[in-house]
């Protein structure tokens, strides 16, 4: 299994941006499809966006235009550039690993999973 540490997360203002970064224990390659979740309070944790290793993104249509996921696999880091934030993006923000499988958008796909970490906007 991989382990998962997210960071980057805070509160700001509707309008600003956040890098959030997510640091995997082992090295990830083309056969880990790395995505990102959210979830609000209340809510269902909700797909954002996912790389499947080999050069193609994928995004959820609340972000599209907005949020873009990026990896380094040298630095087994992901990271998530969030800009143009709005009220409804505030959510507990969650990395997740997939491997030997295609990227989707079910949660339950996804065997390894970070803590999370908190974006706030007001």
């Amino acid at each position: 299994h991989v382990q998962l540490v997210e960071s980057g997360g805070g509160s700001v203002e509707a309008g600003g941006s956040l890098r959030l970064i997510c640091e995997a224990s082992v090295y990830v390659d083309s056969t880990h499809c790395m995505g990102w979740f959210r979830q609000a309070p209340g809510k269902e944790r909700d797909w954002v966006a996912t790389d499947n290793g080999v050069g193609t993104t994928y995004y959820g249509d609340s972000v599209k235009g907005r949020f873009t996921i990026s990896r380094d696999n040298a630095k087994n880091t992901v990271y998530l550039q969030i800009d143009s934030l709005k009220f409804e993006d505030t959510a507990m923000y969650y990395c997740a690993a997939r491997r030997w499988g295609y990227c989707t958008v079910k949660p339950s796909d996804y065997p390894d999973w970070g803590r999370g970490t908190q974006v706030t906007v007001s």
